[in-house]
């Protein structure tokens, strides 16, 4: 049993302790970064487990967010405890008042619109305001026929007349003339 205690490696302290006596031993003014508390616990201990680097960030997050550590310009240092306590950036969080218990407050309003009450009165009816207009009828005016001009010069009666849908020529774009139509022609000349 003897031998094999010699044989065993001589274990390690905890992280968070490796971590304490790298930042005081170092003491630097700004705090000490990830590098340089790795390198002092590699040179202190020097057998680590293969996972060191992923167990030194896991332990410094940690620290760092249950505020035993204060991280600061990518650097990590032992917070002071009179300094008042580092506020991220953007806009301050209100202020909590402290409310009565909610079972004082008013009962909360279901959504959408509340339903019609049946023994209102009905609204009376208001009369649809007439528009004093000039007699034409709302909207587009129809679409009338091209002018064609007589010999005095005047309009024909035809020009009064709706245009309507037989006008001679078909409306949109004429249809491909086919291969077979046109090498006639050619021929033809």
């Amino acid at each position: 049993m003897a031998a094999e205690e010699i044989s065993k490696p001589p274990s390690l302290p905890p992280y968070p302790e490796m971590i304490w006596s790298a930042i005081a031993a170092l003491n630097e003014t700004g705090g000490s970064n990830k590098t340089s508390i790795s390198k002092y616990i590699e040179s202190k201990h020097g057998d680590l487990p293969a996972g060191h680097t992923a167990l030194l960030a896991h332990h410094l997050n940690r620290m760092t967010d249950t505020g035993e550590l204060m991280f600061l310009k990518n650097n990590y240092m032992k917070p002071d405890p009179s300094a008042p306590p580092r506020r991220g950036r953007g806009r301050p969080p209100k202020p909590k008042d402290p409310l009565a218990p909610p079972a004082d407050l008013a009962p909360a309003r279901p959504r959408g619109r509340p339903p019609k009450d049946p023994n209102a009165p009905p609204k009376p009816v208001k009369p649809k305001a007439t528009t004093a207009g000039s007699g034409k009828p709302r909207g587009r005016p129809r679409k009338m026929a091209r002018p064609t001009r007589g010999i005095t010069g005047t309009p024909t009666a035809t020009s009064a007349v709706p245009m309507t849908t037989g006008s001679g020529r078909p409306r949109g774009r004429p249809p491909k003339v086919k291969a077979a139509a046109m090498t006639e022609v050619s021929v033809q000349n």
